[in-house]
């Protein structure tokens, strides 16, 4: 390969520069609001997904649509759900979590258990998201007085 030197072990080095090694990538800190608002929407895409289920098995969903549209359902808002939290560093992420939580309740108008998992869920999001923000701000000044 021209311009690709190899090192001592016979690994390809595409810097061209003999026995330069490259510094591994740094890891991204991530905050306590995405941390813990990604810990509630990783368990609330179970949740979803089983919700699906049962609304597939209680047959819950108005006549003309077939019932299978119920796993349906459930399995694109459990992805849903865990692209999300895959984007909640920005705060159009977060907003989009309150998006999801939101629709979810909205279920409750099929099957009345989907309502009481978005209001648990709901509540927990928001503790994750106020509550994690908080600890941010907190940690920032830290950060800050300390000189880190």
């Amino acid at each position: 390969m021209a311009g690709v030197s190899q090192d001592a072990s016979g690994a390809a080095d595409p810097a061209g520069a003999p026995g330069a090694a490259r510094a591994p990538r740094a890891r991204r800190q991530r905050g306590a609001r995405e941390s813990l608002a990604s810990i509630v929407l990783g368990f609330e895409s179970i949740v979803v997904f089983l919700g699906g289920l049962a609304l597939y098995g209680l047959k819950a969903l108005p006549a003309g649509i077939e019932q299978w549209w119920g796993i349906v359902v459930g399995v694109v808002l459990a992805i849903l759900l865990i692209a999300t939290s895959g984007v909640l560093r920005h705060d159009w992420g977060i907003a989009l979590g309150w998006f999801w939580q939101l629709l979810i309740i909205a279920g409750g108008f099929l099957e009345p258990a989907l309502a009481v998992v978005g209001l648990i869920f709901g509540a927990m999001y928001a503790y994750a998201t106020i509550k994690g923000g908080s600890l941010d701000r907190r940690n920032a000044a830290r950060a800050a007085t300390n000189g880190d």
